[in-house]
């Protein structure tokens, strides 16, 4: 990690970061685009099992790695249900074409 001397590099590493983390958000946007694709219905799309599982994932690489649950499990819970909303986007103009 980053060792800051002053609020300049500390904003200076958080916008590095927050770029970095809208490369990764485009990436997984671009999953979920596929997911809207590849699965053949509607009623596909919410998978609590998987949502679940994620997060429990997500829970256990924070504790790896040193992110509190109180941010780590929240963020990815809204992450999750923002993306959901995508697939069901996707999954619903993919509809519309092939009718």
């Amino acid at each position: 990690m980053t060792q800051c001397e002053t609020m300049a590099d500390v904003r200076r590493e958080v916008d590095r970061l927050d770029r970095e983390l809208v490369d990764l958000l485009t990436q997984r946007q671009a999953m979920m685009d596929e997911a809207g694709r590849i699965k053949k219905s509607r009623d596909l799309v919410r998978d609590v099992p998987r949502i679940e599982q994620v997060v429990a994932n997500v829970l256990a690489e924070a504790a790896k790695t040193g992110l509190s649950p109180a941010i780590a499990e929240p963020v990815w819970r809204l992450l999750i249900e923002k993306s959901i909303e995508h697939e069901f986007t996707v999954f619903d103009e993919l509809e519309k074409s092939n009718t």
